[in-house]
């Protein structure tokens, strides 16, 4: 951007001349509380999209069991013939 250090300090004068030194602090200071404050909500937005990812990694889990479960080869169980006539008693 600028590669010329007296065009910084140019440029570093004339703001101070313009604006006043407490005035470049109170813009400092903000800037800081805004970076701050933006660091703290990007926190927040990883910590919630983690939580979203280990909950749809759960799910799919939960309903590849369940498929797995449900292609498995069914039990048959054969029908039971008595081998005596069964009497009802009276």
């Amino acid at each position: 951007m600028f590669g010329n250090p007296m065009e910084i300090a140019l440029l570093a004068g004339a703001a101070i001349l313009l604006f006043g030194g407490n005035k470049i602090k109170d813009v400092a200071r903000g800037l800081g509380s805004a970076k701050k404050e933006f660091a703290i909500g990007q926190a927040e937005a990883d910590i919630a999209a983690e939580r979203t990812r280990a909950e749809a990694r759960a799910l799919a889990e939960a309903n590849a069991a369940n498929a797995t479960a449900a292609t498995a080869a069914p039990t048959i169980v054969a029908p039971v013939t008595p081998t005596e006539p069964v009497t009802p008693h009276s």
